[in-house]
């Protein structure tokens, strides 16, 4: 049992240490990665000064596109990381493995959050500096507690889209580019999502991004209240809820794709 536990936790760091890594070895991507996305989040800040919407809105606009960073990682590294694997050929090499399946996606989210960290903590340094944001934090502890079970229940939704989208095949590559612009609009990474309309609002939050986008708010800006979709009590729940969820449902998908690959022999090669 040692053993085992062992040889799991070094693959999670064997996973996450090249992504870790991989942020910062080229250069020219860190400012690819910090400065285009700056520019799309300079464009809203822009506008609500031009419609003369509160300050606080250009707060709003700053950690949306924080938090964007967190979503793209989970499309593009999590969702379609086995896709990707089972395209150039390591996929074999991961199913022979004496290791859990959980343990190769725990370490690629692990990793995917420090290089999508580099990202937003940078874009909310400059938010701060460039546009003059000011926060006024209702509780640290809160703040940071949201922020866990945002993204525990965010990677583990990309754990179960990753088995998904390999069953899926090429389809699920398409499901990937078609599930990004709508889930910008949806999740009201621009704006605060409660003006959608609550059915709407609520159908969204089944993203884990749109209730922890929320609450952030909502913590980071007394005038924020008015515009939340539910108190921050409430969404933490909701979060803790689908975090639960999502991290049980990719367990039994890992482990219905892994029987599925010893009955067909099949999810290595193309599809007859």
């Amino acid at each position: 049992m040692k053993t085992k536990l062992s040889t799991n936790l070094r693959a999670i760091w064997a996973r996450s240490y090249v992504r870790i890594v991989g942020a910062n070895r080229e250069f020219s991507w860190v400012f690819f990665e910090i400065f285009l996305p700056l520019l799309n989040v300079s464009a809203y800040v822009f506008v609500y000064r031009a419609l003369g919407a509160p300050k606080e809105y250009e707060g709003f606009v700053i950690i949306g596109g924080a938090m964007l960073a967190y979503w793209l990682n989970v499309l593009w590294s999590m969702a379609s990381q086995f896709y990707w694997e089972k395209e150039m050929g390591n996929l074999e090499l991961y199913l022979i493995a004496p290791i859990s399946r959980v343990a190769l996606l725990l370490g690629m989210a692990l990793g995917g959050i420090f290089m999508s960290s580099v990202r937003a903590v940078s874009i909310l340094i400059m938010g701060v500096f460039l546009f003059g944001v000011q926060f006024q934090i209702a509780s640290w502890w809160s703040l940071i507690g949201t922020f866990v079970l945002t993204m525990v229940a965010l990677y583990g939704l990309g754990m179960l889209l990753s088995s998904l989208f390999m069953l899926l095949g090429r389809e699920g590559w398409h499901l990937t580019m078609v599930l990004q612009e709508p889930i910008y609009r949806a999740s009201g990474f621009y704006f605060p999502v409660k003006f959608l309309g609550m059915a709407t609002a609520l159908s969204a939050s089944l993203v884990p991004l749109t209730l922890g986008m929320d609450a952030m708010r909502q913590l980071c800006f007394e005038a924020a209240a008015g515009t939340g979709v539910m108190p921050v009590h409430w969404e933490l729940a909701a979060l803790a809820a689908l975090a639960i969820l999502f991290l049980g449902l990719s367990v039994k998908s890992l482990e219905y794709l892994e029987h599925l690959g010893r009955k067909s022999g099949r999810l290595t090669m193309k599809w007859q």
